[in-house]
């Protein structure tokens, strides 16, 4: 029991602001580059379907659910990004 109170309690270090700026700016980097690879990946397997060569139709549609599943996530991620940002420039000063 200790070991786990002694991991929560390590777990939580004080970040500066440039150090949280910068983990935020890594992380939604990040995730768009992994939606771009998504998106990719998709548009290559519906080409190879297109074109004829060895696919499995399953596999294409998996690859095009994923891309469209992570397209959304991050079009809503956005959007809640910027609600944020308008609840807060209305905040009196």
């Amino acid at each position: 029991m200790e070991s786990l109170t002694q991991l929560n309690s390590s777990d939580k270090q004080k970040l500066s602001p440039s150090e949280a700026q910068q983990n935020f700016a890594a992380m939604l980097k990040n995730s768009i580059n992994e939606l771009n690879t998504a998106q990719v990946q998709s548009d290559a397997m519906t080409k190879k379907l297109v074109n004829g060569e060895q696919v499995e139709l399953h596999d294409v549609m998996i690859a095009s659910q994923k891309a469209s599943v992570s397209l959304a996530l991050t079009m809503e991620m956005r959007n809640k990004a910027v609600e944020a940002y308008q609840e807060i420039m209305r905040m009196p000063v």
